[in-house]
């Protein structure tokens, strides 16, 4: 994905990214410790982990992190956000060259950043890394974009406004494509709905966290937030609206 510039596309929307993300869902690590095994003992290796979002998910779950990301300022967010967990790092890496010692793993995760990935070396590497029987868990909150009249007039928003949104949008692979990225040693998968509750402010800061939403200057910055104060303003209930994800999980060995 050189052309789109995955490493350091979110370079200057960390602060947004931190504040306004998602997390994950409580029932995917339930799911994974229930279903696949998983236990606090493991060592996880989170790779793509950015600011820490899904990092600091198994931290107060008890594991020991590592987070490989290669983004400068999103890797030092992620340090000063979960600098209080000891059994935490970060480090400089790719998914396809992570600098970790072979078998030095027992979980891989990539939560939210395999479509950034190149699907053959990142196997490779992961494979590399895993110790034998180890296990890869790859999920993603994929935003809703039907349903309610909010969602929709959102993706409207976004197709209209966004700078690259159509080349980077829901580009998330199918359950087949999962499938066959992780072959014979497939274990399942599963899905889990999850979102947020959102003030104007934290919607406004959601949006001005993707990529692909322009940024002050830009002769579409101020019409793209007029027309989201709009969308606000015909949709909230109790002062909030509601951005509804389905939050999918593949896991699976890698032979």
């Amino acid at each position: 994905m050189s052309e789109l510039h995955s490493t350091s596309r979110f370079s200057d929307r960390v602060d947004d990214y931190v504040l306004y993300r998602p997390d994950y869902p409580p029932a995917l690590l339930n799911w994974l410790q229930r279903e696949q095994g998983v236990d606090i003992s493991w060592r996880v290796a989170d790779i793509g982990a950015g600011t820490g979002i899904s990092s600091k998910m198994f931290l107060d779950a008890g594991f020991r992190v590592t987070a490989v990301e290669p983004n400068a300022p999103m890797r030092s967010a992620a340090e000063l956000w979960l600098e209080a967990y000891a059994e935490f790092e970060a480090v400089d890496g790719r998914a396809d060259a992570t600098g970790l010692d072979d078998a030095s793993v027992d979980l891989v995760t990539v939560a939210q950043a395999f479509h950034w990935f190149d699907e053959q070396a990142t196997h490779r590497e992961f494979a590399r890394i895993l110790r034998p029987g180890g296990l890869a868990a790859i999920w993603w909150n994929s935003r809703r974009l039907t349903g309610t009249r909010f969602l929709e007039g959102y993706e409207a928003l976004l197709q209209k406004f966004g700078t690259d949104y159509v080349s980077v949008a829901e580009r998330y692979a199918d359950d087949a494509q999962m499938r066959a990225w992780f072959g014979s040693g497939y274990r399942g998968s599963a899905s889990f709905e999850h979102g947020q509750r959102l003030n104007f402010e934290a919607l406004r800061g959601r949006l001005m966290s993707s990529s692909y939403a322009p940024k002050a200057g830009d002769p579409q910055h101020e019409p793209m937030l007029q027309a989201l104060r709009e969308l606000f303003d015909t949709c909230a209930e109790h002062g909030t609206v509601s951005f509804d994800y389905d939050t999918r999980i593949f896991a699976g060995h890698l032979v």
